[in-house]
């Protein structure tokens, strides 16, 4: 049954508590995602904040006794903070302005104070704050007309490190001197990059970054404060580093690469200047690394066949475990599929990536595409539900990572920039071109599907080449970029503008692209799902196409979540939302009763 896909957990944003190695993350046994401890003693999660709705972020004091958690309301992204002490037992709110964004940027030194942003002062401009907990008092430190956000404390407290956002992918790191108020750009940020995962040394002066500065992928590369050089210690040429964590002791670097989809852990030693790749850690995508201790690892795991779980790895004994048991699917373990990494030629040549969830069956199978959003992410090698039901009742999912997807380069996630925004919607045409070749798979039934930006994929496939689909799905999808950008955000706009095109100067081709505008071409019936309290794509984008089909009398029908915004947190509309595309794509599609499992 599809709610045994469904209701499978995770355990993930793994964090260590300081001064006691203690493992916390979150994950949504309860139904809503809360914050949650192992307990060694037990062996077994205890769950440590209540609130009333979701916990967005979280962050653990350096003296390990204070906690501070951001949650929003009916997910609208709007984070209020709470102290969490006493491990929960005591709780204090922070924060009180429903309507601004807040975004946590860590604990001082001292844990007497934490540092945050806000757009408090006006829609667009996020300010700079600090703020101790225990009095509650709060002061801005910082105006900044646009995006900011706090990412370090220098470790003598005198000093917040910032990043901004400068492009839809690219960012610059600031210090702010706390006493002068004055905020000077990093010297190594001397040209557009990305600058990921800052760990900074114990006498402030020096860090590691990850950046693609000076090349196509990310490397990670060791620097001063006071200088712009880079010094380069690892560097994968076709792939991404994505993350790495400083040893307490400062004798190792912790970090992930992203090959293709599925991460792989390295290990740098300083002294020794070489790296090394971990060995005996299952495939699937890592976050949340973090020293245990100087010889163990911790981090969140997940994979297609593991839904999301804690583990550690020990640097001495090159081996794995695994801590937490929420992701254990008991129910469908022996059915979930490992899927397989394919590629295909585009319309230009252009090889395009895709991961291709099938079981062995004799006869042509109907095929669900999933596109995924961003657009600049990618589509990883994780749990999905939908996908594994799918794959157990016949279907085949192909789930591609078409150009202007991250993961592969800063050339590769350039090329559907504003005027080319069509070229990434021809990849789609092309994957079913290349589909249709194969023995096993049912050229007139194929379904595309896809959330945001994979959104107006599928819309864009379903406008632009109507012949090739028998059935849509459009999760909080863009259906005009011209209104789009117009009811976003402020801030959010000038930064999508950078991707998508600016008004004004690209409505001609916003106009020509549409799918609102060409929703009369549709042939394929169309499911519409959408938050009503999203702030990313407003709720107006799915009601406008919606209204606009059922005028013609086109086969369209939209489901509105009055308790959700961009992302279907809650349970009960998790199942609600796939349940109905599940439904949806077997009515539609119809595999023969034969080939389900």
């Amino acid at each position: 049954m599809i709610m045994d896909y469904l209701q499978v957990k995770s355990a993930y944003q793994l964090k260590v508590v300081p001064q006691t190695d203690e493992l916390t993350f979150l994950t949504k046994l309860t139904g809503i995602a809360q914050l949650w401890r192992w307990d060694e003693a037990s062996q077994s999660a205890r769950q440590v904040s209540f609130l009333p709705d979701r916990v967005v972020d979280f962050g653990h004091s350096p003296c390990g006794t204070k906690t501070v958690v951001g949650m929003d309301n009916k997910g609208d992204e709007r984070q209020q903070f709470f102290l969490l002490t006493d491990k929960g037992a005591a709780v204090k709110p922070l924060t009180d302005a429903p309507q601004c964004f807040h975004y946590f940027g860590g604990w001082s030194p001292c844990s007497k104070k934490i540092a945050w942003s806000s757009n408090r002062r006006h829609p667009r401009c996020f300010d700079l704050y600090v703020q101790d907990v225990d009095s509650g008092v709060y002061e801005e430190v910082y105006r900044f007309d646009g995006r900011c956000d706090p990412i370090a404390w220098l470790p003598n407290g005198n000093g917040l490190i910032f990043t901004v956002q400068e492009t839809n992918i690219d960012n610059a790191l600031y210090l702010l001197d706390l006493k002068s108020r004055e905020a000077k750009k990093l010297p190594i940020c001397s040209k557009q990059a990305r600058f990921q995962s800052l760990q900074l040394t114990k006498d402030g002066e020096h860090g590691y970054i990850v950046t693609d500065r000076d090349d196509n992928t990310m490397a990670l590369c060791r620097f001063s404060l006071a200088d712009a050089e880079l010094v380069k210690l690892v560097h994968i040429e076709k792939w991404d580093i994505e993350e790495a964590k400083l040893s307490p002791d400062e004798d190792l670097l912790a970090f992930t690469v992203n090959q293709g989809g599925r991460s792989v852990l390295g290990v740098y030693s300083l002294a020794e200047e070489r790296w090394e790749l971990a060995e005996n850690v299952p495939g699937g995508v890592i976050a949340g690394l973090a020293f245990r201790a100087d010889e163990q690892l911790a981090f969140a795991l997940k994979s297609p066949t593991l839904p999301g779980d804690i583990w550690t790895y020990s640097l001495r004994e090159k081996t794995s475990a695994r801590v937490t048991s929420i992701g254990v699917a008991r129910t469908i373990q022996d059915k979930l599929v490992e899927p397989k990494l394919c590629t295909f030629r585009s319309f230009d040549g252009l090889e395009v990536p895709y991961f291709l969830y099938s079981k062995e069956k004799t006869g042509k199978s109907p095929v669900v595409v999933y596109v995924h959003g961003g657009p600049e992410s990618q589509i990883r090698a994780e749990y999905h539900p939908v996908f594994q039901y799918l794959a157990n009742q016949g279907f085949t999912v192909v789930a591609p990572n078409v150009r202007g997807s991250m993961g592969y380069g800063r050339e590769y996630v350039q090329l559907d920039d504003r005027r080319k925004r069509m070229d990434s919607v021809a990849d789609l045409a092309w994957l079913v071109k290349d589909l249709s070749q194969k023995d096993t798979v049912d050229p007139q039934a194929i379904g595309i599907m896809g959330r945001s930006y994979g959104g107006f994929m599928v819309l864009a496939a379903l406008t632009h080449y109507p012949d090739l689909w028998a059935a849509g799905v459009d999760i909080v999808g863009i259906s005009h970029f011209r209104t789009f950008l117009e009811n976003t955000g402020e801030w959010r706009r000038k930064l999508r503008e950078v991707e998508y095109g600016y008004l004004g100067e690209d409505d001609d081709f916003f106009e020509e692209i549409a799918p609102l505008n060409h929703s009369a071409k549709i042939k394929a019936p169309l499911l519409v799902f959408h938050g009503r309290n999203d702030t990313r794509v407003p709720v107006s984008e799915a009601e406008q196409l919606v209204a606009d089909m059922q005028a013609r009398g086109q086969q369209v029908s939209l489901h509105v979540f009055e308790d959700e915004g961009h992302f279907t947190e809650k349970l009960a509309n998790h199942i609600t939302l796939n349940q109905s595309i599940t439904q949806f794509f077997l009515q539609h599609l119809q595999p023969s009763h034969s080939e389900k499992e």
